[in-house]
């Protein structure tokens, strides 16, 4: 048998992808964004925040709770066990899913491995109909089977990426897959909000926590439900193999384990990617933290109602739409680089006028959440597609693996800093402001990165603008 060089398929050169495929590339951003904008950005947060309170001996609908929880024998403040739990979900997926990634590279039928994830996630999320009265210790336990499921069919989801679009069309297919995302999260968060006004009822904490709860169910029942379009329309796509792909041996699960030793050994190769990917990593984080605790800090510190809370998402959600699609046209002017660094800059302001929100006020945060949108979807969608110029051919999911880990819904430094400032200072805006570092460091350290050389050591042709 031949000897394997770089780049070598092992089958015929997969075919072009068509419109239809594309569309179902594109529904999968439709059904899980549900799980990311109701359950992270909006409910969950608040939620299983009272659920601790009451596990700590609060009493519901208090204004104030200084009791603790002990998971494992450990105390913390029963304010920091969600962004705790995010981190510990996120350090998880450190290990989780560069594996899935490389399982992702090395199967044949990589829409069945996405099937399977989402449809775990999707049950655990359902399963939250059970997070009743204090049982914040069995929301947790859903929370990490829900979130390293929903990071995991995302690995599986964006290694389709560079086998649906040529180098020049990746940012616009990338924008539009996320638009639309924003778009059908947007749509169940409408629907949720139009039933959280007409069931709630003034002064019954109770009701209002179950509607929260049912709010929760129904992101699962979406994304389940959704995912089943690009089960029909994405195609499986021959596996793509090089020099240190180890060669198959029949089992895809040992074969993934094998690729991603070889992938380890030979990152020094790629220098370059690495150091964009260390980049997108801290400043995604910082996003990630502002999407994920973006709620509890409008309850707890802005003392905001949840119907202030989830029209200001709305507001974010569909402007996103468009901000995703506007600044994809812009990375056609003046190229991706440029527009996520455009993006940073603004970032950095939204977070220095958080800080400053007044108490009790909705218009100014509802001001700052049409902000966020205008930069949300487009800073997110550039740069999965331009991550996606820089990896080497029949890597992709390996790579999303390690890109995943900040990507949409897990960070780890971010809420971990949040979670420790709140603790020390017991002030939410002191933790929030904490965030400007992330999208600073995160600036400058993409500033630095030869974007185009990094395309061309991955063996890849670069984009006309860049």
């Amino acid at each position: 048998m031949a000897e394997v060089t770089a780049a070598t398929p092992v089958d015929a050169a997969p075919p072009p992808s068509t419109k239809r495929e594309r569309t179902g590339w594109y529904m999968y951003d439709w059904a899980n964004s549900a799980f990311q904008t109701t359950v992270i950005t909006v409910f969950l947060g608040p939620f299983l925040t009272t659920v601790t309170e009451l596990a700590a001996g609060c009493a519901l609908g208090a204004d104030e709770c200084s009791g603790r929880v002990h998971p494992l024998g450990i105390s913390i403040a029963a304010g920091s066990f969600y962004p705790y739990l995010i981190s510990l979900s996120v350090l998880l997926q450190v290990f989780v899913l560069p594996i899935v990634g490389a399982i992702a590279d090395r199967t044949p039928r990589k829409k069945w491995l996405l099937a399977g994830f989402a449809f775990l996630g999707s049950l655990a999320t359902i399963l939250f109909a059970f997070v009743t009265g204090d049982r914040y210790l069995l929301g947790g336990v859903l929370f990490l089977v829900a979130n390293i499921s929903f990071g995991a069919a995302f690995v599986v989801n964006n290694s389709f990426l560079p086998q649906l679009a040529a180098p020049d069309d990746r940012d616009r297919v990338s924008s539009r897959g996320w638009a639309l995302g924003y778009l059908g999260g947007g749509l169940l968060l409408l629907l949720n909000l139009v039933a959280v006004m007409l069931l709630s009822e003034d002064g019954n904490d109770q009701r209002t926590m179950d509607l929260a709860r049912w709010s929760i169910v129904s992101a699962g029942i979406w994304w389940a439900a959704f995912t089943v379009l690009p089960l029909l329309w994405l195609r499986d796509r021959p596996v793509v193999v090089d020099e240190t792909t180890p060669r198959a041996r029949g089992n895809v699960l040992t074969d993934g384990f094998r690729q991603l030793g070889g992938t380890l050994r030979h990152l020094k190769a790629y220098p370059l990617t690495l150091f964009f990917l260390l980049a997108f990593l801290v400043f995604n984080d910082g996003i990630q933290t502002v999407i994920t605790l973006a709620s509890q800090y409008g309850t707890e510190e802005l003392k905001l109602e949840q119907n202030t809370l989830i029209i200001t998402i709305l507001i974010v959600q569909f402007l996103a739409f468009g901000g995703a699609l506007g600044l994809g046209r812009l990375a056609e002017k003046i190229g991706a680089w440029k527009t996520v660094l455009l993006s940073l800059v603004l970032w950095t302001g939204v977070i220095v006028a958080a800080f400053w929100l007044p108490e009790g006020a909705p218009v100014p945060f509802m001001i700052l959440g049409a902000c966020i949108g205008i930069v949300l979807g487009g800073s997110q969608a550039l740069s999965r597609s331009l991550f996606s110029q820089m990896i080497p051919e029949g890597k992709e999911g390996e790579y999303y693996g390690f890109y995943e880990i900040s990507d949409k819904g897990t960070s780890w430094l971010g809420p971990l800093a949040f979670g420790l400032v709140f603790q020390l200072t017991d002030s939410y805006r002191v933790g929030i402001v904490s965030l400007v570092f992330f999208f600073v460091v995160g600036f400058f350290l993409l500033l630095a990165v030869p974007v185009r050389r990094a395309i061309v050591a991955a063996g890849n042709t670069p984009p006309r603008v860049l």
